[in-house]
């Protein structure tokens, strides 16, 4: 068992899959925060102010005994009041379209690099008019 095991885990698609994985969960951080530094307070600027990380409605009551901001989405949340968090999920989506770009296009550079090279035409040999006439000819001696 232990054998069949190291045979697996040595196998070359399984390690290239780990890689991917650990790079993909790196690069998604890189892509996060490009999204959350660098983007959304663009964003924000543009529209006139607006921090989307901030962007919420809440849909249930408050506790009684809640002493925070009720514009402080993670505070609110803390304290387990049911929300509907829009600004978080367009930045999921933002995160979402720019990582789906990025992977776009590395598999099309990956696709023009590993594109198999055409083969050589075949070379070209007789027309069907030619082989008809020969045909004919080889009908007329025989």
């Amino acid at each position: 068992m232990l054998g069949e095991f190291k045979a697996f885990i040595s196998r070359g698609n399984v390690l290239d899959l780990a890689v991917g994985v650990i790079i993909g969960a790196a690069f998604g951080k890189i892509v996060s925060s490009l999204t959350d530094d660098v983007l959304m307070p663009v964003i924000g600027w543009v529209t006139g102010g607006i921090d989307f990380s901030n962007r919420f409605i809440v849909l249930g009551t408050v506790p009684a005994d809640y002493t925070g901001s009720l514009g402080d989405y993670a505070a609110l949340k803390k304290a387990g009041v049911a929300m509907l968090g829009y600004g978080s999920f367009i930045t999921a989506i933002i995160n979402f379209v720019i990582m789906a770009f990025v992977i776009f296009l590395i598999v099309r550079q990956a696709n023009k690099v590993l594109v198999k090279p055409a083969e050589p035409a075949a070379p070209a040999g007789p027309s069907e008019v030619d082989l008809l006439t020969e045909i004919r000819d080889a009908l007329k001696k025989g």
